[in-house]
């Protein structure tokens, strides 16, 4: 199959993959902190990959190893903590909303840091994107008063970690096989997890407690599925196609990701749907191809 073809084969798959990962993320803090559940799903990446990957590690170049880490954090490391705490407070579905401005970060940080060109039509799809996340946080608030939309901010923060991440492995990565950067990444992370749930007294605790280990299994599904296959289909997408178009996941995302919330008794009101569709049309603004000048 060509990559044109093959491009979106690859956004489909992890568009259900990871549309899924709100609601295991929801379904694991029932037995886990939120800090437990972001370091168990970078160690059981980890040694999944461990398993399969290393192999891989043998084709890296040393001048690659410094993206690799940069990627590493900003990709895998710090987003599986700020999103599990913010999901501590906020509906999966709300979650997946706001993971949408990762392709309106990608372009910015694009411009920003990486030399991509921008036009009038693309600054305007990023206000209209940001006004759709106001519109879907103010919305949510008045809808949802129990739930605290400060932690949006920690999705707003792993989206921009997610936009660096796609621009730096378009840039420095593109000819790096992509279970090599996902094996790499969490070779790299996967010892300050395992620092952070000791401290978390996780080894102690697991063994006596029914309710951490019915969350477990939630985790390892989370993990092998929704980090450790999806982080390699991604990488590889990136190779295969712009950034943008692979940052472009997360317009189907919320369509799966409110399914399960639905499913799972969460409430959503018609200001907070307009809201994930004012963002989805600023996102499509700032894709969408110029016929001068492409992004």
């Amino acid at each position: 199959m060509d990559n044109a073809k093959l491009k979106w084969v690859y956004l489909i798959i992890l568009s259900l993959i990871w549309g899924s990962s709100f609601i295991l993320i929801k379904r694991s803090l029932t037995g886990l902190t939120p800090i437990q559940v972001g370091a168990l799903r970078i160690v059981v990446t980890a040694m999944f990959l461990s398993i399969v990957g290393l192999k891989s590690l043998k084709e890296v170049k040393r001048e690659h190893w410094k993206w690799i880490f940069w990627t590493g954090l900003l990709g895998s490391f710090f987003p599986p903590f700020l999103f599990a705490i913010a999901q501590t407070e906020l509906d999966s579905a709300i979650a997946s909303m706001l993971n949408s401005l990762t392709p309106l970060n990608t372009v910015v940080f694009g411009i920003l840091f990486f030399g991509f060109l921008v036009t009038k039509r693309q600054i305007v799809g990023v206000f209209i994107g940001l006004i759709g996340a106001l519109l879907l946080i103010t919305a949510g608030a008045d809808f949802n008063p129990n739930q605290n939309y400060w932690m949006t901010i920690l999705i707003v923060i792993s989206t921009i970690g997610y936009g660096l991440n796609v621009n730096m492995i378009k840039k420095y990565l593109n000819d790096v096989n992509a279970l090599a950067i996902v094996t790499g990444n969490f070779i790299i992370i996967m010892v300050p997890a395992i620092i952070i749930l000791a401290f978390t007294g996780f080894f102690t605790a697991v063994w006596n407690d029914a309710n951490m280990q019915q969350a477990l299994v939630y985790v390892f599904i989370l993990s092998f599925f929704g980090t450790a296959i999806a982080k390699v289909l991604f990488n590889r997408l990136v190779q295969i196609a712009s950034p943008v178009f692979a940052s472009s996941v997360t317009y189907t995302m919320p369509v799966i990701a409110i399914f399960w919330g639905v499913l799972s008794g969460e409430k959503l009101s018609i200001y907070q749907f307009l809201g994930g569709v004012v963002i989805l049309i600023g996102v499509y603004l700032v894709n969408k191809r110029n016929k001068k000048i492409e992004v």
